[in-house]
């Protein structure tokens, strides 16, 4: 009985430090997508200067004005990326990532990490449009946002197709967009034939101008190998 109880707790050990090992050693340094300071290292999608909307206040990029989608200069394949995000009432906007350049718009090629006031934004129906949600695809398991007006921490990690979306903490997504079952998802929603849509392997991120004052922050990223 012994025996079999330390062959259990030796195999359940292993698990979990193939799990760290998956989630650290497998992964690069993290490093500053955003300096706090200036919009270095970002464009808009179809000009390498971003829109006139996207200013530096306070320490966080704010979207102030019409300006486009603002778009990093450098491009990702697996990655994680974490961030702190805030919005105004009703507001709307999204983390897009595996962007191609020269499209006319980056939800064409990119998956979006829902930004939103989920009790007062007008895109709050169908529950896969509300925060942290892989939009139109993946519904989050329960609303896990902060009061308007109060920063919520992010994370995206995407590693081939698998990908996962964390908001404060919790784990909102968890699909391979590349399976079976992603590939369902997708001919069930808005992105059913389109046919650059999750597709490309490397892309930039992309933060949306929907049109409303939001806030992002700390945005920091890291390779996965």
């Amino acid at each position: 009985m012994m025996k079999t109880i330390w062959t259990v707790l030796v195999g359940a050990m292993l698990a979990v430090g193939g799990w760290a090992a998956e989630e650290t050693g497998a992964a690069g340094e993290w490093r500053e997508l955003f300096d706090g300071k200036s919009l270095s290292g970002w464009r808009s999608l179809q000009s390498e200067q971003p829109g006139e909307g996207w200013k530096v206040r306070d320490g966080a990029i704010v979207l102030e004005g019409k300006a486009g989608d603002l778009v990093s200069v450098e491009a990702f394949g697996d990655f994680e990326l974490s961030f702190e995000w805030k919005v105004s009432e009703a507001a709307n906007s999204g983390v897009i990532y595996r962007v191609g350049l020269g499209e006319k718009n980056t939800f064409l090629t990119g998956p979006e990490y829902q930004v939103l006031d989920n009790e007062k934004g007008s895109d709050n129906k169908p529950p896969s449009h509300t925060a942290a949600g892989l939009y139109d695809l993946v519904a989050p398991p329960r609303d896990f946002t902060r009061p308007v007006g109060e920063w919520n921490e992010g994370r995206i990690r995407v590693r081939g197709w698998r990908i996962e979306h964390w908001l404060n903490g919790e784990k909102t997504v968890d699909v391979d967009l590349a399976s079976a079952e992603g590939k369902e998802l997708i001919a069930r929603s808005k992105f059913k034939g389109w046919e650059k849509f999750a597709t490309l392997s490397r892309g930039h991120i992309a933060l949306q101008d929907h049109g409303n004052r939001v806030w992002f922050r700390a945005a920091r990223v890291r390779e996965l190998k």
